[in-house]
């Protein structure tokens, strides 16, 4: 039993917290030094561009947030402009963190925000990486194992890689 002076940790909002510290860390990979065009290159005339992309992200958290608060809203942002999507990627990755680590109530299922929202962000997390080499800004893999990723670690200022190849 807990005492005054001892907090109780929750292990899946702990787990929940690696995993959206892992996004930023993954995502801040692909993100880092892409070069200006890349943000509107496209594959095809109905694929998503990375800036849209990165957008869908984004609402990805803030309905994430929307869930945990209690209060499910879905927003399909009209895109920002490349730098503005990224700083709204790592604020909106902030305001999840910050709410799963305040200890307030998670009025949604544990299981069901990673299945959603962020298994959902890695996946377009890949796709940004998959688009950056074949829009031939190639970026170096990673042994993501080895990766110094830190919950709460949710902004661009990342450990740098330990080993890449």
């Amino acid at each position: 039993m807990a005492t005054s002076t001892q907090s109780v940790v929750d292990p899946k909002r702990e787990l929940l917290r690696h995993a959206v510290a892992t996004v930023s860390y993954r995502g801040g990979k692909t993100l880092r030094d892409a070069p200006a065009e890349f943000a509107d290159f496209r594959l095809g005339d109905t694929s998503r561009t990375p800036v849209q992309i990165l957008a869908h992200i984004g609402d990805l958290y803030d309905w994430a947030l929307s869930i945990a608060l209690g209060n499910q809203t879905w927003n399909d942002a009209t895109p920002l402009n490349w730098n503005d999507e990224v700083s709204r990627f790592y604020a909106a990755l902030k305001a999840f963190d910050d709410y799963l680590a305040s200890g307030q109530p998670l009025h949604g299922d544990a299981e069901a925000l990673f299945q959603g929202p962020i298994a959902d962000s890695l996946t377009h997390i890949g796709q940004l990486a998959m688009l950056r080499r074949i829009a031939g800004s190639k970026m170096m893999g990673e042994n993501y194992y080895r990766a110094d990723i830190v919950v709460g670690r949710v902004g661009a200022a990342q450990t740098a890689p330990k080993k890449e190849f």
